[in-house]
């Protein structure tokens, strides 16, 4: 017998028993289905016998480990069902990206995807979900387990584990099935029940619950301007031969990484010179809006666009709405008491329109700089006044929400979104959050700039990450230019300045558990140094270096 303490109470269970049988008897006191436990501050999988006495924490689908165990073990279902389909058995299936909380999954091999084919993939899913199946997971030596997707034609896990350190890796069987995941699974095929498999573009959607949701489908929402941006990502790193991580190990093992910066750096570059193009060609513009989530690059991205509207004989001028917030003991509190930095209400929204429809109207205005260390307002001789010529380039999280700027001409506006829309995958069944690589991007910028620590950046991420959801993601499609600040070769470069941060992080802190999890994540990248890069590049802003104030 094993003493298992669950709160304030002690249960006696049977040896061999898994966690997933203790969940079993503690469902009823929580509002949806269990999905994980902390053990002695350990995370496990609910498939995990319960070895010796511990203490025991269940996580559900609405934590973020729970919500991502539910994705990955329904990705794993997906990939059976679409090998299982007639005619898909040697198809080459890829997840591409995430639109909402839809997945793109691209089908490749010269398959046409309709709704007939997707209907046919769901079907099956839908059979495993029903038949309740063992999701069985095995440590295999690396050498065997490399065989073992050879033969199953996954040459993207090959090459990934031609790098791998460790002498073992962990894989997924599914009725005979076999697969790699990075992270956690959930025990059996019956607990994912949520899903709708739909045909989108030349590829499919696996559309899933929102983790606040976890047992409610919410409707698929196209977004036809941010799968253009990413759908154009991932093929430029098709063009170079650069899938995945393994394709990228490759290029610094060969020596060819050099080409491959200087090639991504002229393709950002090409794209910046075509917005500032499309500016320049509009008449009556004088307010370009920036917005985009935190660490995207928004300021190395504005000074490289200014520079650019320059060479169209435009004079650019930077204005950061950060600057029109209200003074610190007028700014909103959330529902824990802490100021609230990321609502428009923590903004001057009146005083910022009044400045600029006086700026449209030719006079000359004082405009504000905001103290961070004070907390107020301060006026200190910025005084613009705008010519035929001048052009206004404000940054801001709230620069697409017609909210900000309500008194201003929409003739008068051209709004750009950005962000660093992560297209490298691990392998093709794993792909990189775009949240994991600004996360490694601000916790890098925060030590160097501001001496944070790793642990007070990810403490502050979910309260980042919920403000993004409220004001800036959802006014991404009303964005006249989209623009991805990621480079497919960035977080090989954040490597050697993640990784230290990280591992100060000691196992008794909570933070310890996602620490964890982004060294795992880096381990699968070689490093690489940054004196290759271009002192204007936008990873500079995170790395240092920059040429630019950021």
């Amino acid at each position: 017998m094993a003493v298992v303490t669950i709160g304030n109470e002690k249960k006696e269970v049977a040896a061999n028993s898994t966690f997933e049988d203790l969940a079993v008897e503690y469902q009823k006191d929580y509002d949806c289905p269990i999905a994980m436990v902390f053990a002695d501050g350990h995370m496990k999988e609910l498939s995990k016998k319960i070895e010796k006495d511990c203490t025991v924490k269940f996580l559900t689908l609405k934590d973020n480990a729970g919500h991502k165990a539910y994705v990955r073990t329904a990705t794993l279902m997906l990939m059976k069902a679409i090998a299982d389909t007639p005619g898909l058995s040697d198809a080459h299936a890829k997840v591409e990206f995430t639109i909402g909380n839809g997945y793109y999954i691209d089908i490749r091999d010269g398959v046409s995807v309709d709704k007939a084919l997707a209907d046919a993939i769901e079907k099956r899913m839908r059979e495993l979900s029903e038949q309740n199946l063992e999701i069985i997971k095995r440590a295999y030596p690396t050498k065997e387990a490399v065989e073992l997707f050879h033969k199953q034609g996954m040459d993207d896990k090959v090459k990934l584990f031609k790098y791998r350190k460790s002498s073992s890796i962990n894989v997924y069987e599914l009725d005979g099935y076999y697969d790699y995941f990075y992270g956690y699974m959930l025990p059996k095929t019956g607990y994912v029940k949520h899903f709708e498999v739909l045909p989108y573009e030349d590829g499919l959607i696996l559309n899933l619950p929102d983790k606040m949701k976890p047992e409610e489908l919410t409707e698929f929402k196209p977004r036809t301007k941010l799968f253009s941006t990413l759908k154009q990502a991932d093929e430029w790193g098709d063009k170079m031969g650069v899938d995945a991580v393994g394709d990228l190990n490759d290029k610094i093992c060969k020596g060819e990484i050099n080409d491959l910066i200087l090639v991504q750096e002229a393709f950002q570059e090409r794209r910046i010179g075509e917005i500032a193009k499309e500016i320049a060609e509009r008449p009556g513009i004088k307010f370009i809006m920036i917005a985009g989530p935190s660490s995207s690059g928004k300021t190395t991205f504005s000074h490289r666009l200014s520079i650019q509207l320059r060479t169209y004989g435009l004079k650019p001028h930077p204005i950061a709405l950060d600057d029109y917030f209200v003074d610190r003991e007028k700014t909103p509190r959330d529902e824990n008491g802490d100021y609230n930095f990321e609502c428009l209400e923590a903004l001057d929204v009146e005083l910022f329109n009044r400045n600029m429809v006086d700026l449209l109207a030719g006079k000359e205005v004082h405009l504000p700089t905001f103290n961070f260390m004070t907390g107020k307002s301060e006026y200190k001789g910025n005084i613009k006044k705008l010519g035929p010529d001048d052009v206004l380039v404000l940054e801001g999280i709230h620069g697409l929400n017609d909210k900000m700027s309500y008194a201003l001409p929409n003739e008068s506006k051209y709004k750009i979104y950005i962000s660093a829309l992560t297209t490298l995958n691990i392998d093709d069944h794993n792909r990189i959050p775009t949240t994991d690589g600004r996360l490694l991007r601000r916790m890098v910028r925060d030590a160097r700039t501001r001496g944070a620590s790793a642990k007070r950046t990810i403490q502050m991420w979910p309260s980042v990450r919920k403000g993004e959801e409220e004001n800036i993601f959802p006014f991404q499609e009303q964005a006249d230019a989209f623009f991805n600040s990621a480079s497919i070769y960035e977080l090989a470069a954040l490597k050697q300045y993640a990784e230290p941060l990280l591992y100060e992080i000691g196992e008794d802190e909570p933070e310890y558990h996602e620490a964890k999890r982004l060294l795992k994540f880096l381990d699968y990248f070689l490093g690489l140094g940054t004196d290759q890069l271009p002192n204007n590049s936008i990873v500079r802003e995170f790395a240092g270096g920059s040429c630019f104030p950021v």
